[in-house]
């Protein structure tokens, strides 16, 4: 953060500021009861400068997913692609949750457990999950030029990124009814697990 310019600096403080407030706020009074304008008077900026940062309160709510998977496809776009395409995004997901700020999985758990018992934030969350599942298949399909989607490679690729998609879900959905054991570490490991278990998933029987 300080190798940032001071007004990226104060930019990226208020988002944070604007995130933290709304999570404790809205674990406080519950998100439907949490106005706009309660949180940007906690924060003491205007609504314009909320919707600068957010584009709505289920956006904020979600914060700490929206930071992790900027984070991972900004990542994803610079590696050199090579070997088998699920290793190399466990790979990098791995490498971007080391990387995230000591905070997020608390961050995270919070937003994950308001997701589950807010339903204007789950269905945001679920088209959240969707928008990032595209724009993945996107920067990998700019790096390796795998095809429309419509032709057989372009195929494998999306089932490849809706896999790697589905295993990240099935262990931060585990790690979180269980109330988030471990922190991070537990979070890595669950993801460890799940993935270790695609090859027996792919053939698993009625």
């Amino acid at each position: 953060m300080r190798a940032l310019p001071l007004r990226e600096r104060k930019k990226l403080r208020t988002r944070q500021a604007l995130a933290e407030t709304a999570l404790r706020l809205f674990g406080e009074r519950g998100f439907d009861a949490t106005t706009l304008d309660e949180l940007c008077d906690e924060v003491e900026v205007s609504k314009r400068t909320f919707f600068r940062n957010y584009p709505s309160k289920e956006d904020v709510a979600l914060a700490a997913d929206s930071d992790l998977w900027s984070a991972y496809l900004e990542y994803v776009a610079g590696l050199e692609l090579d070997g088998p395409l699920l290793d190399t995004l466990r790979r990098a997901l791995g490498t971007t949750l080391a990387a995230m700020d000591p905070d997020w999985d608390r961050r995270f758990l919070a937003t994950r457990e308001l997701a589950e018992s807010t339903p204007a934030v789950q269905v945001h969350s679920q088209g959240y999950c969707q928008n990032t599942t595209d724009a993945l298949v996107e920067t990998v399909n700019a790096r390796v030029g795998t095809g429309t989607g419509t032709d057989t490679d372009g195929v494998r690729l999306r089932l490849t990124v809706e896999i790697f998609v589905a295993a990240w879900r099935t262990a931060s959905l585990h790690w979180t009814t269980q109330g988030g054991p471990g922190g991070r570490d537990g979070l890595t490991r669950a993801v460890d697990e799940a993935f270790a278990e695609i090859p027996a998933a792919l053939t698993c029987s009625a």
